[in-house]
């Protein structure tokens, strides 16, 4: 990971200040604020600002005044009521604010989540340091012959350790042309806004990313999934570990319900009371398509 002496010095004075303050702190998210979490090989998470907390949860669905007279476990219980019934806008009165750096190829997979706000690193202005994603061996893998979007089995020996020079070939010498169109024999040089058309996708871009509770829930249940792309998903468990210091409670309620839990059709809880009265169920007679079938064994079997 790679931060600037910059960054360095602005998250040792951030974390060496002590504010008095009426609103609701979280212990849990206190210890994560400013602190780098490392990602991949040059990127990280860290948090910048929060609100609320699963406190805070439960006065929006009560809309009471304080902390009221309930206590931990009955707000426990309320979370999970609401994340079972999917009653969505109480969880919406927590907010984060996160400081994430990442490549270019990551950052559009993950500005496709539009419910957030985004202010990103401009390369018309500024000029990218040379910082490229390059993966693990072990994560250089073929094209799988069953997910049209996912990878197969890892290569290996010569095969990856070509692959991954060509990867890094390719980066620097597009950094390479990138610098010296900006800057040629102290002429003026190409505008950074066009020379940076030429850069690899795999080069490292920052942004802040402010998002409610809420929607950062559904970008979690996609992206930490073990079918999202490698490269977000460890994002996505970096952040995971921030959300369950932050909000345990809700973040309890969420693992059960929506990364534990099944979404069934229908058709499919049909199938389940069948099966439990004892008669044999078989794709031909369930209703289902043998796409729809095997993702319903695949549930049923974990």
């Amino acid at each position: 990971m790679s931060l600037s002496p910059e960054q360095k010095a602005e998250i040792e004075e951030q974390r060496s200040q002590s504010n008095k303050t009426l609103r609701v702190v979280s212990e849990g998210m206190e210890k994560h604020l400013y602190t780098a979490h490392e990602v991949l090989d040059h990127g990280f998470v860290r948090v910048i600002d929060y609100m609320g907390d699963d406190a805070a949860i439960c006065q929006a669905a009560r809309v009471s005044y304080g902390k009221g007279t309930k206590s931990v476990q009955n707000d426990a219980g309320l979370i999970r009521y609401l994340m079972r019934h999917w009653h969505s806008t109480p969880f919406e009165m927590c907010e984060i604010k996160l400081h994430v750096k990442l490549p270019v190829f990551v950052a559009r997979q993950w500005i496709r989540h539009r419910t957030a706000n985004v202010n990103e690193y401009s390369a018309r202005y500024s000029i990218l340091d040379r910082e490229f994603y390059i993966p693990a061996p072990e994560h250089v893998a073929a094209q799988s012959v069953v997910n049209n979007q996912g990878r197969g089995a890892a290569l290996q020996g010569e095969e990856a350790a070509r692959v991954l020079e060509i990867l890094k070939a390719d980066s620097n010498r597009a950094y390479d042309h990138y610098e010296e169109m900006i800057s040629q024999d102290g002429q003026d040089g190409l505008a950074r806004e066009l020379a940076r058309m030429n850069l690899p996708a795999n080069i490292y871009t920052q942004w802040y990313w402010k998002v409610d509770l809420h929607n950062l829930f559904h970008f979690l249940r996609l992206r930490a999934d073990h079918h999202a792309q490698y490269e977000i998903r460890v994002y996505a468990d970096a952040m995971c570990k921030i959300v369950a210091d932050w909000v345990p409670a809700a973040y309890g309620a969420f693992e059960d319900y929506r990364m534990g839990g099944a979404n069934m059709s229908g058709r499919a809880m049909d199938c389940v009371r069948r099966m439990l009265k004892g008669e044999e169920v078989t794709q031909e007679n369930s209703g289902m398509s043998k796409g729809e079938w095997r993702e319903f064994e695949a549930e049923l079997n974990g």
